[in-house]
């Protein structure tokens, strides 16, 4: 085989791969639950990925909200039996409580 010939199989098969490798960390998010119930979040410390996304599911009988420092993230009232989520876009540590339920707390650590 001439040589520009392996030279072009080369490139070839190494574009490939890292398209493989983009598609592969395009679909490596992951879904993470945070389940409300018994005026609680739980987990109270999550960590996640940027990309990932964080669903709230709310156990209780009554609404309940998700809200971080500004900058961060703010659900509407989550009703009973109904869910939230949020798909991080940016690193850092997230403290969040519900504005109806101030003495709820929890963190989103985003890496």
């Amino acid at each position: 085989m001439p040589r520009w010939t392996a030279l072009c199989c080369l490139v070839a098969t190494l574009w490939v791969a890292g398209l493989g490798d983009a598609r592969r960390s395009a679909t490596a998010a992951t879904t993470h639950t945070v389940v409300i119930d018994g005026v609680i979040f739980t987990p109270t410390v999550l960590t996640v990925t940027v990309g990932d996304t964080v669903v709230w599911v709310n156990k209780d009988p009554f609404p309940h909200t998700v809200t971080s420092q500004p900058g961060g993230f703010d659900s509407p009232p989550i009703a009973p039996d109904q869910s939230w989520s949020y798909t991080t876009t940016k690193a850092g540590v997230f403290p969040y409580l519900c504005t109806l339920h101030p003495t709820m707390h929890a963190t989103l650590t985003v890496e």
